[in-house]
C-alpha cells in the first residue's frame, strides 16, 4: 500500500482521487489544510515546518508528495519532495512558473508568442506604465492565483484605481512569495523587483483556451487542448471544456509552444497547465500564463472524456512513474466545468438543497454540482474569486456534443435555486 500525501486534500478531490486506476492501493492523506494554505496571510516557512512535523510523525513510508493547487502548495510540494528525496519539480522551476516576470522572461528565450509586458513601479508617488506596454493593459501582482488583484486598464484613470487596490493588496502573497524567492540564487532582474512587484502586460485578443501535460524524465508530453469560455462580454469564464474545438493546425501551435517553454523552465516530474489566447483563422497563439500544476478544474472532463481523472498523472508522476493516459476512453464525446456566477455583491439567503442536486442528476445524467456559497455568508467574503464576480455553483455536464452541453447546463441553472438579499 502506498502513502500519498496530498497538500490540502478536501473532500471533491478527495471522491476523484479515489477513481484513479489502482488506487485500491493507494492511501491518500491530507497534509495541511485547504484554510491554511488558501486562506489568509501565508507563512510558507511556518507551512514548510508544520507539514515537515506531520510527515516526521506519520508511522509509516511516506511514498509520494503531490499537489493540484496553486502557491503557496506548488511550491510547498517542490520544497517537501526535495527534502524527503521523492519524484518532484525542482524549486526553482515551479518559481520560475509562479513568478509572472520571470517566466515572461523565460519565455522570451524560447518562443514569440507573448504579449508586450514590463514592472509597474508600485514605489513611486504615481506609477506610470511600462514604456512600450500600451491600453488596455492587464495589471496582476507578479504572484497571484485565481485572477485575484488581477485588473483591466484601459485608461490612465483605470489604471490609477487598479494600482491603488493592488498596492493595498499585495501582501498578502507577495510577502510570502519573498519567503520562497529567498531560498534561490536569483538572476539580478528578479532579484531587483522581488516578489511583491506588480506586473503589466497588453491586453490578449482571440478565444482563450489550454494546454495541459506532464514531464517525466525530461520529456514533455502534452495530452490536452481544452477551450476556456467567458462570459459574453466579460473576462470571467463561464466554462472549460474538453476536448478543444479549435481547428488541428491551432492545437498543434499551442502543443508546440507548450513543449518548447516547459522545457526551456527545465521542469522535471511534474503536470503542468498552461493558458493561452487563439486567432482559429490564422492560428495564431499568445502565451497567458503557466501553471506547474494541472488544473484540479479539468479533472471531471478528462474522467468524462477518456476515460481517467488528470490527478492519474499527479499520482504516477509522483510515484516515480510514467503516466501514460489513455485518449477518447470515456463514456461521454465532450464535457465542461461551468461556472455559475453572480456579477452583483449580496447576502446568500437559500441555496439549492441536496435534493435540487440529486433530482438534477437523475434527471440529466453526467451531471456533478458543488455549491460554493453557503447560506448566510456575503459574496465579497468569498476567497479565492475573479475580481469582477462571484461564483455560486460549479456545474461539471459530460454530454454527445456542445448543443447537448449547452443544454445540459441551462436546465442546471434553471432547476438550482439561489436566494438573495442584496444589502
Amino acid at each position: 500500500m502506498k502513502n500519498i500525501f496530498v497538500l490540502a486534500l478536501d473532500d471533491e478531490n478527495t471522491r476523484t482521487l479515489y477513481t484513479v486506476p489502482g488506487a485500491e492501493n493507494y492511501r491518500f492523506h491530507s497534509l495541511l489544510t485547504v484554510d491554511e494554505t488558501q486562506v489568509g496571510e501565508i507563512d510558507v516557512d511556518a507551512l514548510f515546518d508544520k507539514a515537515v512535523s506531520e510527515l516526521d510523525a506519520f508511522d509509516g513510508s511516506v511514498d509520494a508528495i503531490v499537489s493540484y493547487w496553486d502557491f503557496p502548495s506548488s511550491t510547498l510540494r517542490a520544497m517537501l519532495c526535495e527534502r524527503y528525496g521523492l519524484p518532484g519539480p525542482s524549486v526553482e522551476s515551479v518559481v520560475k512558473c509562479e513568478h509572472k516576470y520571470w517566466s515572461r522572461l523565460e519565455q522570451q528565450k524560447s518562443i514569440d508568442e507573448y504579449p508586450h509586458f514590463g514592472i509597474v513601479d508600485l514605489d513611486e508617488r504615481r506609477p506610470r506604465p511600462p514604456e512600450g506596454v500600451r491600453y488596455p493593459m492587464w495589471l496582476k501582482p507578479v504572484k497571484s492565483y485565481s485572477s485575484e488583484l488581477a485588473f483591466l486598464a484601459r485608461d490612465d484613470a483605470e489604471f490609477d484605481d487598479a494600482v491603488a487596490r493592488i498596492r493595498e493588496g499585495i501582501g498578502r502573497i507577495g510577502k510570502a512569495f519573498d519567503s520562497v524567492l529567498d531560498r534561490l540564487d536569483l538572476p539580478s532582474e528578479i532579484r531587483e523587483v522581488g516578489g511583491q512587484a506588480c506586473l503589466a502586460e497588453e491586453a490578449l485578443s482571440g478565444v482563450q483556451c489550454a494546454t495541459e501535460g506532464y514531464v517525466h524524465n525530461g520529456e514533455v508530453v502534452v495530452y490536452g487542448v481544452l477551450d476556456s469560455i467567458d462570459y459574453p462580454g466579460r473576462s470571467s469564464f463561464l466554462r472549460h471544456q474538453y476536448p478543444s474545438q479549435l481547428p488541428a493546425e491551432s492545437q498543434r501551435r499551442l502543443r508546440d509552444v507548450s513543449q518548447r517553454v516547459i522545457s526551456q523552465i527545465g521542469m522535471d516530474d511534474s503536470t503542468f497547465s498552461i493558458e493561452f489566447f487563439c486567432d482559429p483563422s490564422c492560428h495564431d497563439v499568445a502565451l497567458l500564463e503557466i501553471n506547474p500544476r494541472h488544473s484540479q478544474s479539468h479533472a471531471e472532463m478528462f474522467e468524462c472524456v477518456d476515460g481517467i481523472a488528470n490527478h492519474h498523472a499527479m499520482v504516477q508522476l509522483g510515484l516515480g512513474r510514467d503516466p501514460e493516459l489513455p485518449s477518447g476512453e470515456g463514456p461521454y464525446n465532450i464535457a465542461a466545468k461551468w461556472y455559475h456566477r453572480r456579477f452583483v455583491d449580496g447576502v446568500v439567503s437559500s441555496v439549492p438543497s441536496a435534493e435540487d442536486i440529486e433530482r438534477v442528476r437523475g434527471e440529466l445524467g453526467g451531471v456533478e454540482v458543488d455549491i460554493v456559497p453557503r447560506a448566510g455568508q456575503r459574496l465579497s467574503d468569498l476567497s479565492g474569486q475573479d475580481s469582477y464576480s462571484y461564483e455560486l455553483a460549479h456545474i461539471f455536464v459530460g454530454a454527445r456534443d456542445e448543443t447537448d452541453l449547452v443544454r445540459k447546463y441551462e436546465r442546471c441553472v434553471d432547476a438550482l435555486p439561489f436566494g438573495f438579499e442584496d444589502h
